[in-house]
């Protein structure tokens, strides 16, 4: 089909639209109740949108899904995953087969939500409000980066729009300026339980949308012309567009439709065969839509990055030599970097100072920081995303919700724990550990120094998976030389000899003040081995195998961080799966930290020196 073709609707493709859009509607039916689960009233409102789109706008080559020029698609209501996997069918992707047998089965593709299981996926949603986020970093990758004329279409449902995130995405669209990316908001009034917020006051919703910078399309969602329009005035518009479109739930079928209640409900056999015939039978159309324009293979250019180097013994924060090490890796021109507004503090404007063409402020948005991040992965891109550790929790779901995409990020969290100091505990990073190793297929880093810092951004950019550092506020000495190596999953003995009689366990901050203790336990012919677990996951067993072995088992491990899910869980979760006896004190910030002094908060918190130099004599006294 041609693009001229797209722009011209004659009295037969509204017939040959109307067709495809039954064959959507039946076949959401009929997967869902062969299923005997899922949501076919959501994908029934949506059908005519979508047979609009792939029919005459969605410029995609099936057999490439990772073709470069290719439009993305992109379903925020991922519990509508019948219509979408119904699309599929159309397209020729699936067969007719998969679609009804295997849907929602044990062991098929086509789970209950998107996944990228199926290569047509970018992203998996389900979690409302995180497919339009993930499209502004899609979209921001095609219009600044590639510079490739594809455009992101993003099917919304109304319920969503309750979500802030959405309006972070809005916000942040209009911001940059995003005319390749379109909101398709599937306005059918209805949500799990009732009405939602606005029902169909389409009004509001364009005065919300406008009020962001983003062109509002109002359309009837099953006027088949009206929406062929309104996706062609979005394609040629020349910031972000959002269609909101006015359909029925359950549309198509009489029993069901506009009818409250249906949320989340497949129709009984009887009456889907009903439906199906009402809606003139099961078809097989095949659907040709339009063809990506041919563009050039991708070039890259750049050298292997020339890493800084740092003198044994200066002091250097962590944060600075994450900034440093960022800014190294820009050599690579796939590396790019994104910010929650404080990347003075992160030190990842650095990064932006070099690089200012792939440096993307995000201001106070970490859920959208998150989900654009995880949009330009899907581009090819290696993104790292910083802030605050304390704040990375308001984009949890977000970061979650990534891994489920198998998506590829890097996230940096500064200023973490007491030892921010003054600051207080609204801006302490002390459960980000726990969250972060929770996290499916997760590489949780914590350096100690500037070197090992280094070291480890600088294998963050490969890494599969989720990938965190975090990084201190503070300067502290630098301990390595740098040539050290620091594999992702080891550890590193910073004191120590074949006679120690307790071995002392820290990471980041805390590996100092376990020196500290070291010395002074040395002054009482106490032999204190200091282990520095820079990797909290995967975590080192062999370093503590031997630890065990060689000091009876007696460990002390400390950390900045709250007992739960943090450094002293990972240490007594790895001696379990060894199934060896230890004796082991864990000390961590048990209590809520005030402001103060890092050493003061220290000290209060219990993972100071002296506390560590007690409790070795204690668990010494204990054990001997």
């Amino acid at each position: 089909m041609t693009m001229e073709a797209e722009r011209t609707l004659r009295a037969e493709d509204v017939s040959h639209l109307a067709e495809v859009a039954a064959q959507l509607r039946v076949d959401a039916i009929r997967c869902s109740t062969k299923a005997g689960s899922g949501h076919p009233t959501s994908s029934l409102s949506a059908a005519d949108l979508l047979a609009v789109l792939i029919s005459r706008h969605l410029r995609y080559d099936w057999a490439d899904p990772d073709g470069r020029a290719n439009d993305h698609l992109i379903f925020s209501k991922g519990h509508a995953s019948p219509l979408l996997y119904a699309v599929f069918k159309a397209v020729g992707a699936i067969t007719d087969q998969e679609l009804v047998d295997t849907y929602r089965q044990f062991g098929s593709r086509l789970q209950g939500h998107p996944t990228p299981a199926l290569p047509w996926v970018d992203v998996a949603t389900g979690s409302l409000g995180q497919g339009l986020p993930v499209g502004v970093g899609i979209a921001l990758a095609g219009q600044y980066l590639d510079q490739l004329p594809f455009h992101v279409w993003v099917l919304c449902g109304d319920s969503e729009t309750a979500e802030g995130s959405v309006w972070e995405a809005l916000d942040k669209a209009g911001h940059y300026g995003l005319r390749n990316l379109t909101a398709i908001v599937d306005v059918n009034r209805f949500g799990q339980r009732g009405e939602t917020e606005l029902a169909w006051d389409l009004d509001t919703y364009r005065r919300r949308v406008e009020a962001f910078g983003c062109q509002a399309i109002v359309v009837d969602g099953h006027d088949l012309a009206a929406i062929d329009d309104a996706l062609g005035r979005a394609r040629q518009a020349t910031g972000p567009t959002v269609v909101l479109a006015r359909t029925l739930k359950g549309k198509g079928v009489p029993d069901i439709e506009n009818q409250p209640g249906w949320h989340g409900k497949p129709m009984k056999p009887e009456a889907a065969e009903q439906a199906v015939e009402a809606l003139g039978g099961v078809r097989q159309i095949r659907v040709t839509g339009p063809r990506p324009e041919l563009v050039p293979p991708a070039t890259t250019t750049g050298g292997p990055p020339e890493l800084p180097r740092y003198d044994r013994g200066a002091k250097v924060a962590t944060r600075n030599a994450y900034g440093d090490a960022l800014r190294a890796l820009g050599s690579r021109p796939d590396v790019v970097a994104l910010d929650g507004e404080v990347s003075d503090s992160t030190r990842a404007d650095r990064f932006a100072e070099a690089y200012p063409d792939r440096f993307f402020e995000m201001f106070i948005s970490e859920q959208q920081m998150v989900a654009a991040a995880v949009g330009l992965q899907v581009r090819g891109y290696r993104p790292f995303a910083s802030t605050f550790a304390a704040f990375l929790s308001r984009a949890y779901d977000f970061i979650r919700m990534a891994a489920i995409s198998r998506a590829d990020i890097a996230l940096s969290g500064s200023h973490a724990g007491v030892e921010i100091g003054a600051d207080g505990p609204s801006q302490m990073g002390l459960e980000d550990l726990a969250a972060m190793r929770a996290i499916h297929g997760s590489t949780v880093l914590y350096p100690s120094d500037a070197v090992s810092c280094v070291a480890l951004v600088a294998q963050m950019v490969d890494c599969k998976g989720i990938t965190y550092v975090r990084t201190t506020r503070g300067a502290h000495p630098v301990l390595y030389d740098n040539d050290e190596s620091f594999p992702i999953g080891g550890s590193k003995q910073v004191r120590g000899g074949d006679d120690d009689h307790v071995a002392l366990i820290g990471a980041g901050v805390t590996v100092h003040n376990c020196l500290a203790a070291a010395d002074e336990l040395a002054g009482e012919g106490i032999n204190a081995r200091v282990i520095d677990l820079y990797s909290v996951k995967p975590l080192d067993s062999d370093r503590l195998l031997d630890a065990v072995r060689d000091t009876g088992g007696r460990l002390v491990v400390v950390e900045d961080h709250y007992p739960q899910g943090g450094l002293g869980s990972a240490v007594l979760e790895s001696l379990a799966d060894l199934a060896v006896p230890a004796q082991v004190t864990r000390l961590a910030v048990r209590g809520l930290p005030t402001s103060g002094t890092p050493t003061e908060l220290m000290d209060q918190a219990g993972i100071g020196v002296t506390a560590i130099v007690e409790a070795t004599r204690a668990l010494l006294a204990r054990t001997r």
